[in-house]
């Protein structure tokens, strides 16, 4: 599935570092959902899954990322994801008409690993 990604917005507080995106995508939430939120659709796209419990507080261990906790989950519409090596990574998926929907996309961290280049590509 593929889909056309809004200019983002990149802040720096010190050391944090915070990415939004919004990327529209061409399927309804119920295609995009099991992408951002089991453990099959993640490893397809950003890491391996090692564990992934689909609940608030549950334990996901995410390959280079580290472990970590669900941070926040409301079912088929926002899942959060705060890991050791990766920091805070949250999709909030909204409904745009009958066969589209919008991801809301933020990726919070610190140090100098990540870029706003490599989420986009």
């Amino acid at each position: 599935m593929t889909g056309s990604i809004e200019a983002g917005t990149s802040q720096t507080h010190g050391n944090t570092h915070i990415l939004h995106f919004l990327v529209r995508l061409p399927g309804p939430m119920e295609t995009v959902w099991p992408a951002v939120a089991t453990a099959e659709g993640l490893s397809g796209w950003l890491a391996p899954a090692e564990v992934l419990e689909p609940r608030l507080g549950g334990e996901v261990v995410l390959g280079g990322l580290g472990p970590g906790r669900v941070t926040a989950w409301d079912v088929d519409r926002i899942a959060e994801y705060t890991v050791e090596d990766g920091g805070r990574i949250r999709f909030h998926l909204e409904r745009e008409g009958e066969d589209a929907s919008v991801l809301r996309f933020t990726h919070e961290f610190q140090g100098e690993g990540e870029t706003e280049l490599r989420w986009r590509t």
